[in-house]
């Protein structure tokens, strides 16, 4: 398939190519080659009038593709156009190269079919994804993005739709025109290497030396590298020069490799497409040259909704299961991955058959996944595992956890053996969809997907004790939390969240019905004596990742859990980047009792605030739960809203609360978080009737005319505002007179950050004017 796009046009391209006189040339060789052959010649008359796209039909139609292609090529060296041969030779070497990717991924991807609704989700692009690939390497004005970042949670489906990515460039569907060779590094794999070079990672997609790498190398802006999971490589582009490639033949550590092609210091003139986790997007961005940033939507909504209607047979019955699903957003997330809504559909469409309560089940995404494992090992007509199913799954769950310590996705018979998966059992655990194979040998396999690795691992440790486990890298659950909380391993996403869900009692009760057993209830106590040290630890921002602790305490769903651990708690500090974290930061927050500081960044995370009542959208009932803090803990001194995009809405809910008598916040940051001047009429009615706050930091926001409004606030005689720093807040000398009435007017203001604003002499002048005054009780300005 890679190449049948290419016969029926590539002989009219190439007549393309021809001047004028060549072309008068070619027709002329072309009726003596064909007479020396023996052909059947095409009549002169009808070949002396044809144009190229005539003559390209007229060959084909009497000698046949193959032979009119080769009659071309006969003629071309002797109208001196040999570059015309060699360009088709590279093509003939490009299109073997893209049928050995078409026949890789087709075989990849067949692993994994079971999830596919033919017709409607499948391994092809929608229009809508096929239209914004191609427009993110469309030329623009004034240059060309060659960089292209794809930002999307880990586990999401980053790596199934690069797999369709490059599946369409394979049949020649997409970027055609563009690209003659894709290579595929994943991070994943390649942080196994120790020393490497690009030349090496490329040599791993060649089926053989067919293209040489240097011919593939003298044209790279026909090349397209596609990198997945940066993340797990750890990259943080900040190496000295010095040490970075200028050869692409040149072995270092993957590290230095992959960060000299991001860097542009090998092979600059290639397109990169990097598909990565929101950490921080604004430091990947900022070392990358011009990088294109985009989001990437695998599954929307509608698309979610549309695969539980296909799967259920029952309309009726496939709108109670979304419906319950869409009330936990954690779990509906997991939903927009093809293979883990494949996995909740068939987990629920069970559920229903037993009679069990969806709402229930769905209330956390552990009891899903925990009902999908039962269900796999329990006999049909059964109400428990047998003995030999409770085995099989200690085994799977050992080498789920081995896996997590070491850092394995794909394991050999040798792994399986050494957890006792026997070489008998490996057709089962195929069946059964718990595993697949990762090559077409057959001789190394993976879980279907990371996050049931990480169920399956988190069940070890209520299954058996880590001290009896056959490798000497597993390790006590203390040290599994630490490493977890801290976030020590990028690869561990949910592996915690599945370890405290699987603390809810109705999971606890189901855990002792099926398999008899009663360690979850032992665990219990040593997890809380862990997160509470993790809870106390001084300088927590550097030392905890805050928004994993919160998930795992929303899967645990238990108010007195949740409070004898976040009573203690006196710092927070968080990015909020997609709807599920709001949702459990608005759960765990209302225990923190005792918090003096929070940090939050919120990104553009609010759509619904476009809609025609954006008052009533979930992220914003969220939102304000979050802003409650501010009103219901006493304690609560510093709230800082940095690197965020507050809009209307969002805002307004704020400010509703800042306003509040039993608001305790002294000092508010809201340093670059997209305000602009008409924020400042809310900010400003804060300002107004708030007696507590004393700092108010709104650098890097586009204030300008705002400033006017926010002045006539502060002159007012209650405001108790000591320090206002409005650095880089694009405010100009006309509005100096309205700060010069603030400094007169008001008393407690001894502080004013005016920095990185175009004053001008004339504005600079009138704040000294009112500096000089006796009625001025500013003591610094910058």
């Amino acid at each position: 398939m890679a190449a049948s796009f290419i016969p029926d046009f590539r002989l009219m391209w190439y007549l393309d190519e021809l001047k004028k006189n060549e072309f008068v040339q070619f027709k002329q060789l072309l009726k003596q080659e064909t007479v020396q052959r023996g052909l059947q010649p095409i009549p002169w008359a009808q070949v002396k009038k044809a144009r190229r796209q005539d003559l390209a039909s007229l060959m084909t139609q009497r000698y046949g593709e193959q032979p009119a292609w080769a009659l071309a090529l006969c003629i071309f060296p002797k109208i001196h156009r040999k570059d015309l041969c060699d360009k088709a030779s590279r093509e003939s070497a490009a299109n073997a190269y893209r049928a050995h990717i078409q026949k890789k991924l087709i075989s990849m991807w067949s692993r994994g079919a079971f999830t596919e609704i033919p017709g409607c989700f499948d391994q092809s692009l929608t229009c809508e994804e096929h239209e914004s690939l191609e427009e993110y390497f469309t030329p623009r004005v004034p240059r060309r993005p060659r960089t292209v970042v794809l930002r999307a949670l880990q586990r999401m489906g980053k790596t199934r739709f690069l797999m369709k990515v490059m599946l369409a460039w394979s049949d020649g569907t997409l970027y055609r025109d563009k690209f003659s060779f894709i290579f595929y590094l994943c991070c994943r794999e390649l942080k196994q290497l120790r020393v490497t070079s690009l030349a090496g990672l490329m040599s791993r997609e060649r089926p053989d030396d067919s293209v040489p790498l240097a011919d593939m190398v003298a044209q790279p802006e026909r090349i397209l590298f596609i990198i997945d999971s940066l993340e797990e490589l750890q990259c943080t582009l900040t190496e000295p020069e010095s040490e970075l490639c200028r050869d692409w033949r040149e072995e270092r550590s993957v590290k230095t490799v992959l960060s000299s092609l991001l860097r542009r210091r090998i092979l600059p003139e290639s397109a990169l497409l990097l598909a990565a986790m929101p950490m921080r997007p604004e430091a990947l961005e900022s070392k990358l040259d011009h990088p294109n940033m985009q989001e990437l939507k695998c599954f929307q909504d509608s698309h979610v909704k549309q695969y539980f209607c296909c799967s259920f047979e029952d309309r009726g019955r496939a709108l109670a299961a979304f419906s319950s699903v869409r009330n936990n957003e954690h779990l509906f997330t997991m939903c927009h991955v093809p293979l883990l809504c494949w996995m909740v559909c068939t987990s629920l469409k069970q559920e229903m058959e037993r009679g069990r309560d969806l709402a229930a089940t769905c209330c956390r995404s552990t009891s899903v996944f925990l009902s999908f494992m039962f269900q796999a090992f329990t006999p049909k007509g059964a109400t428990r595992p047998s003995q030999q199913g409770q085995g099989l799954l200690k085994a799977l769950c050992s080498l789920a956890a081995e896996g997590m310590w070491t850092d394995t996705w794909v394991f050999g018979e040798e792994e399986l053996r050494r957890n006792g998966i026997a070489d008998t059992d490996t057709p089962t655990l195929l069946d059964l969809r718990l595993l697949r194979k990762y090559s077409e040998s057959g001789s190394s396999y993976s879980f279907i997907h990371a996050c049931m690795q990480e169920f399956c691992a988190a069940m070890y440790y209520l299954l058996d004790s880590p001290r009896d486990h056959p490798s000497r890298a597993v390790m006590p659950i203390e040290a599994l939390l630490l490493t977890y909380f801290r976030k020590d391993r990028a690869s561990w996403v949910f592996l915690g969240c599945f370890l405290f869900g699987l603390l809810h009692e109705s999971e606890q009760q189901r855990l002792d019905a099926l398999l008899g057993m009663q360690r979850s209830r032992e665990l219990a106590p040593q997890l809380l004596g862990c997160l509470r040290i993790l809870a106390e630890i001084e300088d927590p921002e550097d030392q905890v990742e805050f928004l994993l602790l919160f998930y795992a305490l929303f899967e645990v769903q238990s108010d007195a859990f949740a409070s004898r651990l976040m009573s203690s708690l006196r710092e927070a500090h968080f990015p909020l980047r997609e709807r599920p974290d709001l949702a459990v930061a608005a759960y765990c927050l209302k225990y923190c009792s005792s918090l003096r500081e929070l940090t939050v960044s919120v990104p553009e995370i609010f759509p619904e605030e476009r809609g025609p009542d954006p008052m009533s959208s979930r992220t914003l009932l969220w939102w304000r739960q979050i802003c409650s803090v501010l009103t219901a803990n006493e304690h609560l001194q510093k709230l800082r809203v940095v690197d965020s995009v507050l809009g209307k809405w969002t805002l307004l809910i704020l400010c509703c609360q800042l306003r509040q008598s039993t608001c305790p916040v002294q000092r508010l940051e809201l340093k670059d978080s997209g305000l602009s001047t008409m924020d400042c009429t809310a900010l400003a009615s804060m300002l107004a009737t708030n007696r507590k706050l004393t700092l108010l930091d709104l650098s890097d926001n586009k204030l300008a005319e705002g400033v006017s409004t926010l002045c006539a606030a502060l002159r007012h005689p209650d405001c108790t505002l000591q320090t206002l720093v409005m650095a880089g807040c694009q405010i100009c000398e006309h509005f100096c007179p309205h700060l010069s009435e603030v400094l007169l007017s008001n008393a407690n203001l001894s502080h004013l950050d005016l920095s990185r604003n175009s004053l001008m002499d004339e504005g600079v002048a009138q704040l000294c004017e009112a500096l000089r005054q006796p009625t001025c009780s500013l003591q610094t300005l910058w």
